[in-house]
């Protein structure tokens, strides 16, 4: 018999629609139904291809004993993540506080109003011996607490939300003015944190550091490290290089079908949780193609090719945007379509290639998995001895296809989407890649003609046979316009004259989060509109979590709008981020990496070079990615005014007009 998610379009939502818990979605009727029956809310939290949300529905939610309890005792709202941020990001900090820890599946135990009291991520349903409560006893508790002393989880309730505001602003101050070498110390404080054995940062399990890696090249490109800081450099060349190279070797990186998954459970990038997401791999299209710009390794190459010939095949939709996520598990079984044994290999390839793969991805008898069962990880040094093992992967990644496939989420968020576009964008133009860069900008085309309302807001979820709907967040605006962005920086190497389009979309979506996100007493910008759906908490983030933070997000186009526009209104927002983020950048850089790397472009100076009667930009594009990537904006304009040739702008500083382009990128 199904509950009330029968009728939703989220497919985690569907996945728990059979279960015997009563499921109320996110909606004021169900509050309105706690507080009739005085009882205490669990708002559930997941997402569809997690797999231990997965579990923890095999194991509590489809039981019936288990089911019973929380129908008896609680009003119980099942939400997905991805279509509603706005509550994950509530529930999730209070659980972050309660715990010191969060994660998926979050359980978020509230008051019949909504305000967390308690919370956790998984729990089993009897006890494991590792010092997790089971779930069936953890029920019980809550309810007898929140009937006999139902005060004091108000006065949890209470302090969670006072933590809150004060994480909102308390971060928002420094002493003093702002200092550029605040960055180059943020950087010294990030390499000394790299784990120089297996790469990374920190224990498992790994995350792919994406956005601390951006900002130390960011730094690494800067004079101020070249020439100012040469062990700096050096130690930074060390790290980024030991960083991306582990992962593109690993189990993180899908060595036959491309495109990376979420997590390492270890800390050697050998075994990851296998579930893949859509702004992972836009963010670490754009480290990795950054990465090969300064370092010139064809791994990082084949890497950036192999994702995105992945997401063509299995994440683009028809309209032109792209799908959130793969599945960890297929046939209720995390990882089953990756992984191998040597008898699988050598039945695809014959007992010699099979043998020769093998040993060069790591799959033996024992395995490196569970069960005997390997994941592929790529243990070559030498980069051609990986090409030619082409042929045998092409066999082996049509041998897995014919598998169960992972479960495919068909949903299309905008914030992902702009993640995505803005990496795809600058592999097209870093790799010459045409198409890539046409298929970057069919999906800002998408995002503008089908995910906005009649008034030229953002909705931020597709559903196709829903289409378009939810009121969009600061992270859908903040990822667009850095999309838009870097599709205008790039798309006149394309079509001569047709970035101005692109930019004054930027601008359109930036005068609407200067409108409805501001904050007006403190720097910053909430995560919902003055006019979204209010909620316990109107939060406002500041720390990169698995996606770069809006504000951080924003200092990057502020940046980039002021160089191209010259409107003083974005210098002025981005020299309130500058005092906003003097506290982090001296003890937090590492969680505000995409602030810091944001902070490091705006103190490099964003470049333009303004062209006019050349047509063929090609030959200026292959100079430009001669030298390690900056954020330049190529503009095509036929004004009167403007002579032919090039012109190099960085700032209010202009150099004159050249027929040679090579003169002014020697400027750079």
């Amino acid at each position: 018999m199904s509950n009330r998610l029968i009728d939703e379009p989220s497919l985690y939502l569907r996945q728990h629609a059979q279960n015997p818990v009563n499921w109320w979605p996110w909606c004021p009727e169900a509050f309105e139904e706690a507080q009739r029956l005085d009882r205490p809310v669990l708002v559930s939290i997941g997402y569809s291809s997690c797999h231990w949300c997965h579990v923890m529905e095999r194991e509590c939610f489809e039981n019936n004993y288990i089911a019973g309890l929380m129908n008896q005792h609680f009003i119980n709202i099942k939400v997905d993540r991805e279509e509603r941020p706005d509550v994950d990001q509530i529930y999730i900090d209070a659980v972050q506080m309660v715990t010191q820890q969060g994660g998926w599946p979050l359980n978020s135990f509230c008051l019949p109003d909504g305000r967390p009291f308690f919370g956790g991520t998984y729990f089993p349903p009897e006890d494991v011996g590792r010092g997790i409560i089971p779930w069936p006893q953890l029920l019980l508790r809550i309810s007898k607490h929140y009937k006999e002393k139902k005060d004091d989880l108000l006065v949890n309730a209470e302090s969670i939300l006072k933590n809150m505001a004060h994480n909102n602003n308390a971060r928002t101050s420094g002493d003093g003015e702002w200092d550029n070498a605040q960055l180059l110390r943020g950087a010294q404080f990030l390499c000394s944190q790299h784990d120089d054995e297996l790469g990374g940062f920190g224990d498992a399990p790994k995350f792919p550091p994406s956005m601390k890696l951006n900002y130390l090249l960011e730094v690494r490109n800067s004079a101020a490290c070249e020439i100012g800081s040469p062990e700096l450099a050096a130690r930074i060349d060390v790290v980024v290089k030991k960083s991306l190279s582990a992962i593109a070797q690993g189990g993180l990186f899908d060595q036959l079908g491309g495109g990376f998954t979420r997590y390492s459970v270890d800390a050697g990038w050998k075994i990851p949780h296998f579930e893949k997401m859509l702004y992972d791999n836009g963010l670490l299209l754009d480290i990795f193609t950054k990465g090969w710009l300064r370092y010139h390794d064809p791994l990082f190459r084949a890497v950036v090719t192999e994702t995105i010939a992945w997401i063509d095949r299995e994440m683009r939709a028809d309209n032109g945007g792209f799908f959130s996520s793969l599945d960890a598990d297929s046939e209720g079984v995390e990882g089953k379509s990756y992984v191998w044994n040597p008898e699988q290999v050598n039945e695809a390839l014959g007992d010699k290639d099979g043998q020769l793969f093998c040993d060069a991805y790591d799959i033996s008898e024992d395995g490196n998995f569970e069960h005997g069962l390997s994941n592929p990880v790529l243990q070559l040094k030498d980069f051609s001895q990986r090409q030619e093992l082409v042929l045998q992967r092409e066999k082996l990644l049509s041998v897995r296809e014919q598998r169960v496939q992972p479960g495919k989420d068909t949903k299309q968020l905008t914030a992902w989407n702009g993640l995505y576009i803005r990496g795809l964008a600058e592999a097209g133009f870093t790799f010459g890649e045409r198409q890539w860069l046409e298929a970057a900008r069919r999906g800002v085309d998408w995002i503008w003609e089908i995910m906005r309302t009649g008034n030229g807001r953002l909705h931020s979820v597709y559903y196709a046979e829903q289409g378009p709907r939810g009121s969009a967040c600061l992270d859908d605006y903040a990822f667009t316009i850095e999309a838009l962005l870097s599709i205008a920086s790039h798309i006149d190497w394309l079509e001569p004259g047709s970035s101005a389009t692109y930019l004054s979309r930027a601008t359109e979506l930036m005068d609407i989060v200067f409108k409805h996100f501001r904050d007006e007493k403190l720097p910053g910008f909430f995560f919902t509109a003055d006019d979204h759906e209010k909620l316990v908490f109107r939060k406002k983030e500041w720390f990169d979590n698995a996606i770069p933070s809006g504000n951080s997000s924003l200092i990057h186009s502020l940046s980039c709008l002021h160089a191209v526009t010259g409107d003083s209104i974005y210098a002025s927002e981005l020299g309130d981020f500058q005092s906003a983020c003097i506290q982090n950048a001296n003890e937090l850089p590492h969680g505000t990496s995409h602030a810091m790397s944001g902070l490091t472009a705006a103190a490099v100076g964003v470049a333009v070079i303004k062209i006019k009667g050349i047509d063929d930009l090609e030959p200026l594009r292959e100079a430009i990615i001669e030298k390690p990537w900056r954020r330049i904006f190529l503009q095509w304009t036929d004004d009167v005014d403007q002579p032919n040739g090039y012109q190099l702008c960085v700032g209010s500083q202009c150099l004159e007009s050249s027929m040679q382009f090579s003169e002014l990128l020697e400027k750079l």
